[in-house]
């Protein structure tokens, strides 16, 4: 009720401002009539909120896509892994989290799209551990890391998505064993400041561009809408 009487009271507002009420009606009267409109037509209510949500989402990504096109490739792209066709103009840029459920169902699209296209785009990888919600997503992040440093960063990749219910130190050392890393080195990798700082270089980058949530795709400084489409790749790849 009180959220009702808000937007009457705005309403209202604005009535009054266009000049629209009657001299000598009683503005408690004309609020309730603006709140006997809104109790008919909720709909009202719902269309606007909806209206308003994809205005401020329509306006969230072009300040993404305006922020992300002054980047030139090599700052995007940084000391992250990379796969695909490698020196390719065209680069797609994701920030990922390994305990993301649709993080993995991206990570399987993105892969069946590169086993078709191998040479279309070079493939980025960003950390992006939503820590406040997923209580492995960095640890994974370092244990992935360690792996890059070994030449295996994709391999571990595409491991720890494969058994994402099982995420935890047993799984990040099952992984190096059978990608026969050197298991001090791994250790003492995720576990190091450098891991620390390579991963907050990604978070860092990530509030930079506003990116909130993971998966986040971005095809040379195009925002993708989820789920990863293969239409909507080669629809900016025509045009570049």
């Amino acid at each position: 009720m009180q959220s009702l009487r808000f937007i009457a009271m705005g309403l209202l507002s604005l009535c009054l401002w266009l000049g629209w009420s009657t001299p000598g009606l009683a503005v408690d009267n004309l609020e309730e009539q603006v709140l006997q409109i809104l109790r008919n037509h909720p709909e009202v209510i719902i269309e606007s909120v909806q209206t308003y949500q994809q205005n401020q989402k329509q306006a969230q990504q072009q300040a993404q896509q305006a922020a992300i096109q002054q980047l030139n490739a090599n700052v995007l792209v940084g000391n992250s892994p990379t796969t695909g066709a490698q020196n390719n103009p065209n680069l797609l840029v994701e920030f990922s989290d390994f305990q993301c459920p649709f993080c993995a169902q991206a990570a399987n699209d993105v892969q069946a799209y590169l086993k078709q296209n191998p040479d279309q785009f070079t493939f980025t990888y960003k950390h992006l551990p939503l820590q406040a919600i997923h209580d492995q997503a960095l640890p994974a992040a370092q244990a992935a890391w360690a792996a890059q440093q070994q030449g295996q960063f994709w391999s571990y990749h595409d491991a720890l998505f494969a058994r994402q219910e099982e995420l935890g130190d047993k799984l990040y050392t099952d992984i190096a064993q059978q990608l026969q890393l050197d298991l001090a080195q791994f250790d003492r990798d995720r576990n190091s400041v450098a891991a620390t700082k390579a991963i907050d270089a990604d978070l860092a980058l990530a509030q930079q561009l506003g990116i909130t949530g993971t998966p986040f795709f971005a095809l040379n400084g195009q925002i993708l809408q989820l789920p990863f489409n293969a239409a909507a790749v080669d629809a900016i790849l025509a045009r570049t």
